[in-house]
């Protein structure tokens, strides 16, 4: 048995395998015999059945069955060996009406080679690294929503200025069905607010989505429609009232400090803002990261350059699913994942150009410091190493969990070597800014 290569191009080759009946026809009549002395068939003996029978029923099976067996451990072997990088699985070539008879047989595999091509981190350009500031605006609306979380609420039945209200957001055609709580200050025009006043639990407001808040994307939060929905959307949606709440706001006192921060912990309201600024501006630093890290994975796909062997990847494709496709639906499959797997190509050569590598104790440290911030966010400040290790154990026993932790832990690594080698320049902006700047608007 032997496997040759014969390169198409570049990205195309054709393997064949050769394999010789003679290897494994002492196997194949070993098994026959076995097979006589169980077979039990009408009219025979139980080990009495003729071989001539049992050849028929069995030896093609067992040759087949041997032969698919040969041809994996030969192609492993060779790959292996070769250490060739591919792209897919290879796909063999069908010959019709074989000879099973035959002394030597040849089996034909087209495979897909991964291109070569190198990664130039510092050409690039310069990418903005975005530092999203929390400005006065953000932390005196943040201050009111604290003061009003902590404030006496008490029912309405009707509308007033400054209540809040709890209802359904609904449009039959787009079907949009949303629940949410509003402070009428969210809209954009201060007459809006207007529409609602002297409105009773049960009644509907019928709004247009059109300029409706002061930032689009809002759309999304309120009436879960898509990105790609929001920007121009004019339609009238109904809100169906359920609740309507009056709120009176808690001072601004010792006591509400010691309730957000903990006992004695802040003692002002510039010492309160100061620290709405930190928190909002650490939540903020995980955004711009990835931010950054998406700006640069567009830099590279548009940078670095490599052909792939998309025909034969058009034709893998049709035999991966469950079902398989037609020509034009890998076509169409293919279009839709190419980028994906030019990224993956990508990253795959970043990682092995920069040696960057994970082993256990990084992941166990990692998932250690997710589950202690988040006992933190309950209240549990100080857990023992015990309670750790024992939550930890158990996350690491889940497969997902294990490549949710991975792809982030190697997320991080990805994005220090990118800051430490990507030209780039930090721009100062506020939330709204680097909403508008994310989405190119």
């Amino acid at each position: 048995m032997n496997v040759t290569r014969k390169n198409t191009d570049d990205l195309n080759a054709v393997l064949t395998v050769s394999i010789y009946k003679s290897h494994f026809s002492h196997k194949i009549e070993t098994l026959l015999k076995e097979y006589q002395k169980k077979a039990d068939l009408p009219g025979f003996r139980q080990g009495e059945v003729p071989m001539g029978i049992i050849e028929k029923k069995y030896r093609q099976p067992l040759l087949l069955e041997e032969v698919n067996k040969k041809i994996q451990e030969e192609l492993n072997k060779y790959m292996q060996a070769e250490k060739l990088d591919l792209l897919g699985n290879p796909i063999p070539v069908v010959v019709e009406n074989r000879d099973w008879d035959a002394d030597k047989f040849e089996f034909e595999f087209e495979i897909g080679l991964a291109p070569t091509f190198d990664i130039d981190l510092e050409g690039l350009g310069e990418i903005t690294q975005y530092k999203i500031i929390a400005d006065d605006q953000m932390l005196n609306e943040q201050l009111v929503r604290m003061q009003k979380q902590y404030g006496k609420m008490s029912a309405n039945e009707t509308f007033e200025k400054g209540n809040d209200v709890t209802g359904t957001f609904r449009n039959e055609a787009k079907e949009i069905e949303n629940p949410a709580t509003l402070s009428l200050d969210v809209f954009k025009d201060a007459a809006t607010e207007d529409l609602f006043v002297g409105k009773k639990v049960g009644d509907v407001v019928t709004l247009n989505t059109k300029g409706l808040f002061a930032d689009d994307h809002q759309l999304m939060e309120y009436l879960k429609v898509s990105h790609d929905d929001v920007h121009g959307l004019d339609i009238d949606v109904d809100f169906t009232i359920e609740e309507i709440n009056a709120t009176e706001p808690a001072e601004l006192n010792q006591e509400l400090f010691d309730k957000l921060f903990g006992e004695g912990n802040v003692s002002s309201v510039e010492e309160v803002k100061a620290k709405i600024k930190e928190d909002a501006e650490k939540q903020f630093e995980g955004q711009s990261n990835q931010q950054f890290l998406n700006d640069v994975t567009e830099g590279l796909l548009h940078n670095t350059k490599f052909d792939l062997p998309a025909e034969f990847l058009k034709k893998w494709i049709q035999t991966v699913g469950e079902k398989q496709l037609t020509p034009e639906e890998a076509e169409v499959e293919y279009a839709r994942s190419e980028n994906g797997l030019r990224y993956q190509l990508i990253e795959s050569k970043v990682m092995s150009s920069n040696n960057l590598q994970m082993n256990f104790e990084e992941l166990k440290a990692y998932a250690a410091e997710m589950i202690k911030m988040q006992m933190a966010q309950f209240g549990q400040m100080d857990p023992s190493a015990a309670d750790i290790d024992g939550i930890v154990a158990r996350v690491l026993g889940n497969q997902e969990e294990v490549k949710r932790l991975s792809d982030q832990v190697m997320s991080e690594k990805m994005l220090a070597l990118y800051k430490s080698k990507v030209k780039s320049t930090v721009k100062e902006l506020t939330y709204q800014e680097f909403v508008a700047a994310s989405y190119g608007e």
